[in-house]
């Protein structure tokens, strides 16, 4: 009898891995862009890349189905990623050597996409952690309903942060 239910306990733990690696693998990109927003090199991307699939993993078997897949992994990748700021932030900043290394021009390349998504970016670190959420998420074309949804506040609020986050964003772009 023992042996039977260990046996479907391994049958069930098999089949949660293989769905949420289907799940994982559809939504990977949100991890990927949150990483973006939240971190300045390859290396902590990479980082918090691998903590966020960790959380998803670990929080997966507490997935309800009550809202999308995708809107539940942003908000446990949102939190992931904020909480791991916030813990960065305590610590001392050094200066990437990425960030210093001369560029190669070329003649025919037109940057001026680049440059204006680098300076959206910047814009968006200088934001608190909710304002990157909201901005994040609208840019992801996201309705305000699954973005209150993903944050947990309500429709109304959702509108009004964004309203201010934006006006935040335009004050820092254009001071």
């Amino acid at each position: 009898m023992l042996l039977i239910s260990n046996l479907i306990t391994i049958k069930l733990q098999k089949d949660l891995e293989d769905k949420f690696l289907i799940d994982f693998e559809k939504n990977q990109n949100i991890a990927h862009k949150i990483c973006r927003i939240y971190t300045t090199n390859r290396e902590e991307h990479n980082d918090l890349f691998q903590e966020i699939t960790i959380q998803v993993w670990k929080n997966y078997s507490k997935f309800r189905g009550d809202s999308k897949f995708s809107t539940w992994m942003y908000r446990v990748a949102l939190n992931t990623a904020i909480s791991l700021y916030r813990k960065s932030t305590r610590q001392p900043k050094t200066q990437d050597f990425n960030d210093v290394v001369y560029k190669i021009q070329t003649i025919d390349y037109d940057d001026t996409e680049e440059i204006q998504l680098k300076a959206l970016y910047k814009a968006i670190h200088q934001l608190n952690d909710i304002d990157k959420a909201l901005i994040f998420l609208y840019l992801e074309d996201k309705p305000y309903k699954e973005i209150s949804e993903t944050l947990g506040i309500s429709n109304v609020n959702a509108r009004v942060k964004m309203n201010r986050a934006k006006e935040k964003l335009k004050n820092i772009l254009n001071p």
